[in-house]
């Protein structure tokens, strides 16, 4: 009698940390491709070619021509990652190219901190061949963690979150609350950029030392984001928009302010008549227990200072520094 026998499911179905690790890694580099371009590349070729044919005195136009060129390609950088990623991309595909880009970033700045360093500390090759031992570990880690179960659970985990998606978390309840929250995200995010900008704190250029770079005495720098002067405010404002609107829809914060607003719906609000009433009441309270204080302090240093009873010291009537004058007749 032949009996059917399922296959393990381990058999069929691919290593998923592996695969989601594949497809985030892919993702990242696309991410940091769209970036270069819109934030290096595109500011360049501006500065380059099209900047000098214009007036220098017309820097508003300046910028709003710029950034007329500079968003739709931004949006078209977006819309075409959409399109690569599919209708249903991997669950936690978008977690994993957050994590892969924060790690790149991470990697890059910690092994230029230590090339620096040991070029400093070591002559030679000794520098260059620590720098180059940290890096490969600082990779090795970042494979071994991302192809983890444990970082496939945080790359799901930051996707359930609610970060990574357009999409509204229950639109129609606690709008009014909602609306106040991201009023102030966006007030005190405008105002950073706003001081910023005011305050002249960013430079034309972000760039950074290389290591292990010297030209007669001088490291070689590398331009990290041309034009930041415009760029990280425009960097800036877009991750404010971003993270107001998510804030306020992401599940476990947005039941909060849910809530919080149902419960001020409960508070039965004083008429404005009856608001006047208490607060003339509170203020005459008030004024007579700051006078009925006055009265007891006065009264009590009066009577504590009198020489009978001789527990504060009297106040001096006469000469305060004790001389002694002779009467002139």
């Amino acid at each position: 009698m032949a009996t059917a026998v399922e296959t393990s499911s381990q058999s069929r179905i691919p290593n998923p940390p592996a695969s989601l690790a594949l497809a985030s890694l892919i993702g990242a580099g696309y991410v940091l491709a769209a970036l270069a371009a819109a934030f290096y590349a595109i500011p360049h070729l501006w500065l380059e070619y099209i900047n000098p044919q214009l007036s220098g005195n017309h820097l508003v136009g300046n910028w709003l021509l710029r950034n007329s060129i500079l968003l739709p390609a931004i949006i078209g950088l977006i819309w075409f990652g959409r399109s690569l990623a599919g209708v249903s991309p991997p669950k936690g595909l978008r977690g994993g190219i957050f994590l892969m880009i924060s790690a790149a970033f991470a990697i890059f700045f910690i092994t230029k901190a230590v090339g620096l360093w040991a070029e400093s500390v070591f002559e030679g090759a000794t520098g260059q061949i620590i720098t180059t031992v940290v890096a490969f570990a600082l990779l090795f880690g970042a494979y071994r963690l991302f192809t983890s179960g444990r970082c496939e659970r945080w790359m799901i985990g930051l996707e359930e979150q609610g970060w990574f998606h357009t999409s509204p978390f229950k639109r129609a309840l606690g709008q009014k609350v909602r609306r106040l929250t991201l009023l102030g995200i966006l007030l005190i995010g405008g105002s950073g950029i706003y001081a910023l900008i005011y305050h002249g704190s960013l430079p034309e250029n972000w760039t950074i030392t290389l290591p292990f770079s010297q030209v007669d005495g001088a490291h070689q720098t590398f331009t990290l984001l041309s034009n930041a002067r415009y760029s990280v405010p425009l960097l800036l404002l877009g991750l404010t928009l971003w993270m107001a609107y998510r804030v306020v829809n992401m599940p476990a914060f947005a039941e909060f302010l849910i809530a919080t607003e149902a419960e001020m719906n409960k508070v039965s609000w004083s008429s404005r008549k009856r608001l006047a009433q208490d607060t003339v009441v509170v203020l005459i309270t008030t004024i007579f227990m700051a006078l009925f204080l006055l009265v007891v302090d006065i009264f009590w240093g009066w009577l504590l200072s009198r020489e009978t009873v001789g527990v504060l010291p009297a106040k001096s009537t006469g000469n305060p520094k004790g001389e002694v004058h002779e009467a002139k007749w």
